[in-house]
């Protein structure tokens, strides 16, 4: 009987994050973009990001850049349904973002999928330079 209340807490936590991985798009982009091996480029750790459907990942993501792509992967305690993904740099489109008060970076990860990765400019500045020339060039939707 005491086996119960730990296992249901144990079984709502996995359903709330396959939820948000099916909820953000992280889901979607695992079928595509899930690496199986160790990335090997500048990573940072206790990141945050926005994706679809106002899913917020905050302080635990592990952003990392290479000039082969994004590197995105989560904190164990929240990995169920969240394989690491390397979304390659021909695969990502970005553009400027202005919410409230607060300008984010918008990245459109998989040409097909655009499922949206908002960041803070400080953020992606750190990925573009580890990107090097590979860094997509910024959509300019102020001529359109």
């Amino acid at each position: 009987m005491w086996v119960i209340g730990p296992l249901s807490l144990v079984v709502l936590w996995l359903v709330i994050t396959a939820l948000v991985g099916y909820i953000s798009g992280w889901t979607t982009l695992a079928k595509h973009y899930r690496l199986n091996s160790t990335f090997v480029g500048q990573r940072w750790r206790m990141q945050s990001a926005q994706m679809r459907w106002l899913a917020n990942y905050n302080n635990c993501l592990t952003l990392g850049s290479n000039e082969s792509g994004l590197y995105l992967s989560i904190l164990p305690l929240f990995r169920f349904r969240h394989p690491p993904l390397l979304i390659p740099w021909e695969e990502i489109s970005l553009s400027r973002k202005r919410l409230f008060f607060f300008e984010y970076m918008r990245l459109s990860l998989g040409r097909e999928l655009g499922i949206p990765l908002l960041l803070r400019p400080r953020t992606a500045d750190k990925l573009k330079w580890a990107a090097g020339d590979r860094w997509p060039m910024e959509a300019d939707y102020s001529r359109l």
